[in-house]
């Protein structure tokens, strides 16, 4: 029972965490548009209630920390948030040790055709002379087999790219 209510707690901080990030993105639109910050309201940071935040970039797979740290991102959270290498992350440790990312700075992308490939065990979509990696989540999920033509999302500028994210088995 007391697991029921530590559930319930956890996920009413993380509410108002989040309510209070989205009240402060709306006051900053609202004083880009009205140019006066006079209704400007201020939120209180619940950052040390909820633990420790990082912020890092998405290298395909894995969060590089400002700190140099690199943390694991979920597969299932990069596919499903279609996560490019290169975008910006924000996670919060939590005082029990519970890692919450959320995707802060989408970078710019573009989205092409390439061919699924496995090899050695890794999943890599072709496009043109190049191949990208890609995460098994995404393959399983998009249930998309070696051979069937996908489309994928790429950095805009993937000279240095090494990772795509699956966007749909065509």
């Amino acid at each position: 029972m007391a697991d029921v209510a530590d559930k319930q707690i956890k996920r009413l901080r993380a509410l108002i965490q989040e309510a209070e990030t989205n009240l402060a993105a709306a006051n900053e639109l609202l004083v880009s548009l009205v140019g006066d910050d006079t209704t400007q309201v201020t939120v209180p940071s619940r950052d040390d209630t909820l633990g420790k935040v990082i912020e890092g970039v998405f290298d395909g797979q894995n969060m590089v920390g400002s700190d140099g740290k690199t943390y694991p991102v979920p597969a299932n959270y990069a596919s499903k948030s279609k996560l490019v290498q290169g975008d910006i992350l924000k996670l919060t440790i939590a005082d029990d040790g519970a890692f919450l990312y959320k995707q802060i700075g989408p970078i710019p992308r573009k989205q092409v055709v390439g061919v699924l490939k496995l090899e050695n065990g890794h999943y890599f979509v072709q496009v043109g002379e190049k191949n990208y990696r890609v995460l098994l989540a995404s393959v399983t999920y998009f249930k998309a087999k070696p051979g069937d033509q996908v489309s994928v999302n790429l950095p805009e500028d993937d000279s240095t790219a090494e990772w795509a994210a699956l966007e749909a088995a065509l």
